[in-house]
């Protein structure tokens, strides 16, 4: 083992706290059933890196592999993910009355959206362990990046997903060489499925989302190349597109380890978590005040990466927001597709329609007085539009 190629220590439920050997495949805890995160040892990360190290590495998301959770760099499944570039939304600023707006673009990783980070930590954890079948449930990009990482690695990958999934991700999933399935219902009912395969057939070992320790994991390096790309301060408020919520999970978390590593102090950006009006269950738990959500009913919503009924980590998605002193709103599905428009026509990206969501929560927020125009605001573009191409 390279013993400077991480600090990874040890596993720790997110709720009860309890903590578990690093050694072994795990999924949630096994004593609270909730889900676990990797732990590091970060005064010896803190020998071993500061925040000036990274300028002389290469980018991508693997530059920051003392504080993730890859023990051997033959290990490591890549395909060049992360490293995307923070613009400057100038002309989208003047359009919605903001002097400073950036676009977090993860449109440019492998597969398409920010997905593939998640599933190579994911992925290459599970070959470390010896892990050589994956299956997870996907409302479209995830399918598509936990095949092309486990077809990396030499797995098999089995997907699950809804029937009214656009077929661009289904054949993605199935030209790298997945077993995929398609699923009358939500991607709650794929999950259903999932567990009912790793029932009928041993050696699968379920990757969803925060099911596992490791993909919250590579999500969290958005919000190290974030903060590294704004010279190592962080910016106002962060508007994220909230279905599973690991992002904006992982990149909390990310910022108290800046914090500890003395890379950042205890300034926070206002964590705001923005989902669509026909499938809102942490909006309605941010108003009524709960620490959990209610699953929501007869979810609909065409960003179907927004389509997630209920999250198993609503907990920490909801204690993220209200510790930044953040907001949840909810967008019409019209909304966010002029989003996407106003997007593509101000900035040139065209964004999945997820993306499309952060601009029209933006200007929500600035009507009701939440946002100012003068803060400095980043909006999460998780994906490209061009698999979505049959909605527009």
């Amino acid at each position: 083992m390279n013993e400077n190629f991480s600090t990874f220590h040890h596993l720790e439920c997110a709720s009860c706290g309890q903590r578990f050997a690093k050694t072994e495949p795990l999924n949630l805890c096994p004593l609270c059933h909730q889900p676990l995160f990797a732990r590091y040892d970060l005064e010896r990360a803190a020998q071993l890196i500061d925040r000036s190290s990274f300028a002389k590495r290469e980018s991508g998301l693997w530059r920051f592999h003392e504080i993730l959770p890859i023990e051997r760099p033959e290990n490591v499944i890549s395909l060049g993910e992360g490293g995307t570039p923070l613009v400057k939304a100038n002309r989208l600023a003047a359009e919605l009355g903001f002097n400073n707006l950036y676009l977090k673009d993860e449109s440019l990783n492998p597969t398409g959206s920010f997905k593939a980070r998640g599933l190579s930590a994911a992925v290459s954890k599970a070959f470390e362990l010896g892990i050589r079948k994956v299956a997870l449930p996907t409302a479209g990009n995830a399918g598509g990046a936990a095949a092309a990482y486990a077809a990396k690695a030499g797995m098999k990958a089995f997907v699950a997903m809804p029937a009214d999934t656009p077929a661009p991700f289904l054949i993605e999933c199935e030209q790298c060489g997945a077993e995929v399935e398609r699923i009358d219902g939500l991607i709650s009912d794929c999950a259903k499925r999932v567990a009912e395969k790793m029932r009928q057939e041993s050696g699968w070992f379920d990757l969803s989302t925060l099911k596992e320790p490791y993909r919250v994991e590579g999500k969290k390096t958005m919000a190290y190349e974030l903060t590294e790309q704004f010279g190592w301060s962080l910016p106002d408020a962060i508007i994220y597109p909230t279905g599973g919520g690991t992002g904006l999970i992982g990149m909390w978390k990310a910022f108290h380890e800046m914090e500890q590593l003395g890379w950042i102090g205890k300034e926070r950006p206002r964590m705001i978590s923005v989902q669509a009006e026909g499938c809102a269950p942490i909006v309605e738990a941010f108003i009524q005040g709960h620490e959990k959500a209610t699953p929501a009913k007869n979810a609909q919503t065409i960003a179907l990466g927004l389509r997630v009924p209920g999250a198993v980590g609503d907990f920490l998605i909801l204690r993220a927001i209200r510790e930044s002193g953040g907001e949840a709103v909810a967008v019409s599905d019209d909304a966010l597709m002029q989003g996407v428009r106003t997007l593509g026509s101000t900035e040139g990206i065209f964004a999945a329609p997820e993306g499309g969501a952060t601009v029209a929560a933006l200007q929500t927020l600035k009507e009701t007085g939440i946002l100012h125009e003068n803060e400095r605001i980043v909006l999460f573009i998780t994906g490209g539009g061009a698999k979505y191409a049959e909605l527009f």
